[in-house]
């Protein structure tokens, strides 16, 4: 079991950053039915697009685009089935009001249909899968609609996450082990935690 969470900290692997993306470190822990805990950090990027400034009250939209990324359809000699219920959170930014969300492109997310939604003061992506071993994907670009606030300031977006109790990236892996899959929900944060788009309300 402890294999099969080392195997699912493994499932994302991204190629490097280019010039345009902010590179991200993310702190992971998976969680095997039975077993201890594993923990790896997990390197990825994200391209962010937004003006630099706008005038208060007015209305403009931010983009977050993550990097392709694979899952392998080995590690070690261990087979890696499938991962599924990917789920990456943003904060509603501050100084802004969020009028509406949306995605667009995407590829190799598997048959379910991904969805945008706001709760709590975050916006949540989630991409049900399942996304077979082997197989490159691309997550759907989150475009936020934002209206500047009236009494100025800094609109920043960055990612979710402070803690495995509170994180930004979530997942589930399937690990054929012996004569049974295991299941691995995984945890994500990052840290430290960068600023992806950031606009000053002139």
């Amino acid at each position: 079991m402890a294999a099969a969470a080392a195997l699912a900290l493994t499932c994302l692997i991204v190629g490097p950053a280019s010039a345009a993306d902010t590179p991200l470190n993310l702190d992971c822990q998976a969680k095997p039915p039975i077993g201890s805990a594993q923990t790896l950090t997990l390197a990825a990027g994200v391209d962010g697009t937004a003006p630099d400034t706008v005038t208060a009250g007015s209305s403009f939209t931010a983009t977050l685009a993550t990097q392709p990324m694979t899952v392998p359809g080995s590690v070690s000699g261990y087979t890696i089935k499938s991962i599924k219920n990917i789920t990456l959170r943003a904060p509603v930014p501050a100084n802004a009001t969020l009028t509406g969300t949306s995605l667009s492109g995407g590829s190799g997310t598997g048959s379910g249909t991904p969805t945008v939604t706001v709760s709590g003061g975050e916006i949540v992506m989630t991409v049900p899968g399942p996304i077979n071993g082997g197989q490159s994907f691309t997550l759907p670009t989150l475009t936020l609609n934002l209206t500047a606030a009236a009494s100025g300031g800094v609109i920043e977006t960055r990612l979710s996450g402070t803690s495995y109790s509170s994180p930004g990236l979530t997942f589930t892996a399937s690990v054929p082990i012996l004569f049974t899959t295991v299941s691995v929900p995984t945890s994500c944060f990052p840290s430290p935690n960068p600023v992806l788009t950031s606009t000053t309300i002139s």
